[in-house]
């Protein structure tokens, strides 16, 4: 089932609570059954029931605030010439709200800088997890970096709009001791860890885009250099994640996935003359996560989470190093009926 007719059959099962009370049997039967059936696949076993169950409330609202930041730092020599660039991009702050009926959920957020126009950046970030497989998945387009460049003997500041980057970081992951142990659990609540366990992981990461100086600071500096830098990274490696759990209430996750690079098309181009990374030496992908839940009661919850991805490469023209991070704490209740 792709997103689309996972939300429109969301949203028909909430018009059916609302439509209860009306004259309409034929709507309400099919209704019914989409709901009966969407609760059978919610409930279908698959999983340890001493490790992993399902919360018993239908619906599950959240509130979350989230924040997230991005770094790239690079350095390379061509034709006898030194770039250096050590950039960040504005953080971006937001806070969502949220609701899942029977696993399938909807959010929306909202960047109160952006609405008062003082935050111009792009960021979308998506997650899927499933009891086997999971993936986490965020593209990033910013006019906010700023930062220092040295090329030769000279230096800059790189200011806001100066720049434009795009990033997008995707990691695919097999667990394989999926009936004991749940991502879920920890990052969207769509189980419960009763006990303690742990799982290996088999992954796959891509790390790729592009930063270079933009239309602004050509104008603004037209005798200066022009930086464009472009990365690609393909990642396949293996990690482990361990939810413990302290009583009936705390739950912690730590989470690590280092990818060994198997691909690259790394290059920095200066001023029209490029050179492409050459023979890999040391590139590593890594991927960590750290979540804390806490169980109020069996209806309330809240918590926080840590999601990072950092890229290392390094050969003898190109060293590369991207770290992108997103931080959330939440509260949710569930409601029974």
């Amino acid at each position: 089932m792709n997103s689309e007719s996972r939300h429109l059959l969301l949203l028909l099962i909430l018009t059916f609570h609302a439509l209860s009370a009306s004259g309409q049997p034929r709507l309400k039967r099919f209704l019914s059954r989409a709901d009966s059936m969407l609760t059978a696949r919610y409930y279908r076993a698959s999983h340890d029931s001493t490790y992993i169950v399902r919360p018993e409330g239908k619906l599950t609202l959240k509130l979350r605030g989230n924040l997230s930041g991005n770094s790239l730092h690079a350095k390379g020599t061509i034709d006898g010439i030194r770039a250096r660039t050590d950039l960040s991009t504005s953080h971006k702050a937001t806070i969502s709200i949220g609701a899942a009926y029977r696993g399938i959920s909807l959010s929306y957020s909202i960047n109160p800088a952006k609405l008062a126009g003082f935050y111009k950046d792009y960021e979308l970030n998506f997650a899927f997890y499933s009891g086997r497989f999971c993936i986490d998945a965020s593209y990033q387009r910013s006019l906010s970096l700023s930062g220092d460049m040295t090329v030769g003997e000279d230096a800059f500041r790189l200011e806001r709009n100066e720049a434009d980057m795009k990033v997008l970081n995707v990691t695919a992951y097999y667990v394989f001791n999926h009936r004991r142990y749940s991502v879920s659990a920890a990052y969207n609540q769509s189980y419960i860890q009763r006990r303690s366990a742990g799982s290996w992981l088999a992954g796959l990461s891509y790390q790729g885009g592009s930063i270079e100086t933009s239309d602004d600071w050509k104008n603004q500096h037209p005798d200066d250099y022009t930086v464009r830098i472009t990365v690609g990274h393909l990642g396949i490696g293996g990690g482990y994640g361990y939810n413990l759990v302290l009583g009936k209430r705390w739950l912690f996750n730590l989470t690590f996935l280092p990818t060994v690079v198997v691909y690259n098309r790394n290059k920095m181009t200066i001023d029209g003359e490029s050179q492409h990374a050459g023979r890999m030496r040391f590139n590593m992908l890594f991927n960590e996560r750290a979540a804390i839940v806490y169980n109020i009661s069996p209806r309330y919850f809240a918590g926080a989470s840590l999601v990072m991805t950092n890229s290392l490469f390094d050969d003898k023209h190109v060293i590369v190093n991207q770290n992108k991070w997103l931080a959330r704490a939440f509260v949710g209740m569930r409601l029974w009926k």
